[in-house]
């Protein structure tokens, strides 16, 4: 049995973290000759699923998110015989606290139309060869401190498996207020998973001769914890909207990054927005929403790639009934796992006429679907829309940085009340 469940830590995270009845209706196709065997199966998967929930648990225990910046899991990219990784990290809370990192080799949501890499994909065998942390004021200075380095279960080296979970051990960094957080490592393998940062971090690749070359497929830690008290975690789920695109390079203008500022270090606010993410990527009910699900308050903000690309393997937009489905999903499980959630319409997206009709219908619905359910509703729809137009964006698809202001903002007003309490 200790064999069995072993083998299941390290084994797909789609199969550890399934919504409900997934995993057992996989097991079913292999229907058991008898009731014993049947019984045995049972008490196999309840075993191996409370091993993995307290993993994850103890995997987050004690540790909340440091930075607005997302390092989630929508690409995969190569480092065949080596190649160093540095990236710059703003903080939420500056000066000396204990550090973990964690690590999910598994793609989290869909990129494009999924031809290189799509939510549940495995990530590939890889090598760390070395991993540091020191603090610096921007990829341009010669201020740095001295290098940290990173070990896991005290090893500087470490081999991941494919679908593999794990974090570093502690370690304590002083990250003085206004400088970065610098994350370096240097990896050998193929099919890693990376986030596309698309000039949210200062994020390379360190050449052969030490020059450093923009690089915006990072691999990196998807959480970069702190043991600090906090009176709440919110978790910022969605597309590369709540990631930050088209915001001002570097500047941290994005709004969940705006909410922060507001809200100050007492809260932890944790972005794992992913570009290109639909509601069908996060309903796989994968890592990426047992992440989610070590908040207290969650934001949900997904539909519009589900409109603009559809869902993997699809052609087509997805209609509002699926989409309603894809968030009654997602509701339930944070909410069993004893989240608040604050569910978010559609914004406007300059649709063409027929998808623009799905968004209208499925937005009409989405009030509906939080009273019934229990959840906030933030309609940032109406504050990013053309009053004489509603289809019509009035910051850009992907807002802008005002527009971001004015979300924050409003969503502060709103919600001030549960953040609080």
């Amino acid at each position: 049995m200790k064999k069995i469940i072993s083998i299941m830590l390290f084994c797909s995270m789609l199969l550890m973290t399934a919504c409900s009845g997934t995993a057992q209706k996989e097991a079913s196709q292999e229907v058991p000759e008898t009731q014993a065997q049947t019984e045995a199966l049972t008490e196999i998967q309840t075993e191996s699923e409370t091993a993995v929930a307290e993993m994850q648990k103890n995997i987050f225990d004690g540790y909340v998110s440091n930075t607005v910046i997302s390092t989630g899991n929508n690409y995969m990219t190569d480092a065949k015989g080596g190649v160093t990784f540095r990236t710059y990290f703003p903080v939420e809370e500056a000066g000396e606290l204990e550090y973990r990192f964690y690590f999910s080799n598994t793609v989290d949501s869909t990129w494009e139309r999924g031809r290189y890499s799509y939510a549940g994909k495995s990530g590939g065998n890889y090598q760390i060869l070395n991993a540091h942390v020191w603090t610096a004021s921007s990829p341009d200075t010669d201020d740095d401190s001295e290098p940290v380095e990173i070990t896991f279960d005290g090893n500087p080296e470490k081999s991941v498996s494919p679908d593999e979970i794990f974090r570093s051990d502690a370690v304590k960094l002083d990250v003085p207020e206004g400088k970065y957080l610098v994350w370096e490592w240097t990896l050998d393998g193929v099919d890693i998973p990376c986030i596309r940062m698309t000039e949210l971090a200062y994020s390379y690749i360190l050449k052969d001769d030490g020059a450093l070359e923009y690089n915006m497929d990072v691999p990196c830690p998807q959480f970069i914890g702190t043991n600090r008290n906090v009176k709440k975690k919110i978790a910022c789920f969605g597309d590369s909207i709540t990631q930050g695109a088209e915001t001002t390079a570097y500047e941290q203008n994005f709004w969940v990054s705006e909410l922060s500022e507001r809200l100050g270090s007492e809260y932890a606010v944790w972005n794992i927005g992913c570009g290109y993410a639909r509601a069908s990527d996060a309903a796989l009910c994968g890592n990426w929403l047992e992440r989610a699900k070590s908040a207290n308050i969650v934001t949900l903000a997904f539909g519009t790639n589900d409109l603009a690309v559809g869902q993997y393997g699809q052609r087509n937009s997805s209609s509002a009934d699926e989409i309603e489905n894809w968030l009654r999903t997602l509701i339930q499980e944070l909410q069993n796992a004893g989240c608040q959630v604050i569910l978010f319409n559609l914004p406007p997206f300059d649709f063409d006429e027929a998808t623009e009709d799905i968004r209208t219908e499925i937005n009409s619905r989405i009030p509906g679907i939080a009273e019934e359910t229990g959840c906030g509703f933030f309609d940032w729809a109406v504050l990013l829309s053309n009053p004489e137009n509603p289809s019509q964006s009035l910051y850009g698809g992907h807002p802008d940085d005002e527009g971001c202001q004015i979300i924050a903002e409003a969503f502060l007003e709103q919600f001030r009340e549960m953040l609080e309490n």
